[in-house]
């Protein structure tokens, strides 16, 4: 790498290497592993449980005074008061891993005082390697990143991940998927979250989103879309997402329509807003109906979604704005430079 990279950078790509040469290794002997069960569906490998350990032993080997938030250990390891707070993914992808089908990773990120600062996502499969420091831009292995120029959602390829554990709401999702389906030019999901959010920041995918997230599926990969000029947020655009378990991102025109889109339909409940059933939209279906009409036939949206007339429709009154899907997301985490229109 020929940029000089922040040390805490530095000490985790090296725990992210090590992660990855056992997860290799490990992919020889598949018949042989021994696996358990934490639910329907999601599994933990010894793969996934070595690999933690050696990136736990690495990461506080070096900074000793770190918290850690990992998948399989929890806050188990680490001090419990610092500011400092390493977030790991040992194996993002583990189903797909069991299966010999290659798309997993590890993902490591940390957290200053709740904002990723450092973040890494290692691909051992492909020896790719996706990292970003705040401020200072993303790459994979020595290349820059920057997200894609497309403008209109219905040119965007955009990925996803499909609900798989109980008390996942699978009703909620297809309707969804459906809306965004019919209005994007393409849906793809390979099944790991952490190269999901480096493919929106590569620009191989305009777009992403998915619910039933944890912080250690999105901490590394958001670093990396914000890093490339790209947008991340929860269903109604707002920045504070890592523990809202839903997710939108993708470059700052396809972000706009997606979150007009998928709005109606977030489960995150305000402090001051009663209980609602997170089975069913948060708001009117209608709603993500007539989000989906401007979305298709609009004109290619601003940074911040607006007000407009679905123009490929005639003498038809543009639709009323949904309550539940704000003109003007707030601002997440950070915006890149201004791109030239597509």
């Amino acid at each position: 790498m020929s940029q000089q990279l922040h040390p805490m950078l530095n000490i985790a790509i090296k725990a992210a290497r090590a992660a990855g040469a056992i997860i290799n290794r490990g992919s020889q002997d598949l018949d042989i592993l021994k696996v358990t069960h934490k639910g329907p569906n999601d599994f933990v490998s010894e793969v996934d449980q070595a690999a933690e350990a050696a990136i736990i032993e690495i990461l506080l080997g070096a900074y000793p005074g770190h918290g850690i938030l990992a998948e399989e250990s929890g806050r188990a390891h680490g001090a419990k008061n610092s500011e400092f707070t390493w977030i790991i993914d040992p194996l993002d992808g583990t189903t797909n891993f069991l299966h010999g089908f290659p798309v997993y990773a590890v993902s490591i990120a940390l957290a200053h005082r709740g904002v990723v600062q450092q973040a890494v996502v290692y691909d051992p499969t492909r020896n790719d390697l996706f990292y970003a420091s705040r401020g200072r831009g993303a790459y994979l292995n020595d290349k820059r990143l920057r997200v894609s120029r497309r403008t209109r959602l219905s040119d965007a390829l955009v990925g996803t991940g499909f609900p798989f554990r109980r008390g996942d709401s699978f009703q909620r999702y297809v309707k969804m998927f459906e809306t965004v389906m019919q209005a994007c030019a393409g849906v793809r999901r390979p099944g790991a979250a952490a190269l999901d959010l480096c493919y929106v920041a590569a620009g191989w995918y305009d777009g992403f989103f998915e619910t039933g997230l944890n912080p250690w599926d999105m901490a590394a990969g958001s670093l990396m879309i914000t890093e490339a000029g790209g947008l991340v947020g929860n269903f109604t655009g707002e920045a504070d997402f890592l523990y809202q378990r839903e997710l939108v991102a993708g470059n700052p025109k396809v972000y706009g329509q997606l979150v007009q889109l998928l709005a109606p339909y977030t489960a995150v409940i305000k402090a001051d807003a009663p209980a609602a059933d997170a089975t069913v939209p948060a708001a009117d279906p209608d709603a993500a109906a007539q989000a989906l009409a401007a979305a298709i036939g609009a004109a290619p949206a601003e940074d911040a979604p607006r007000e407009r007339k679905p123009v490929r429709i005639r003498k038809v009154e543009a639709p009323a704005e949904s309550a539940a899907a704000p003109a003007a997301p707030a601002t997440p985490a950070r915006r890149g430079p201004p791109r030239p229109r597509g």
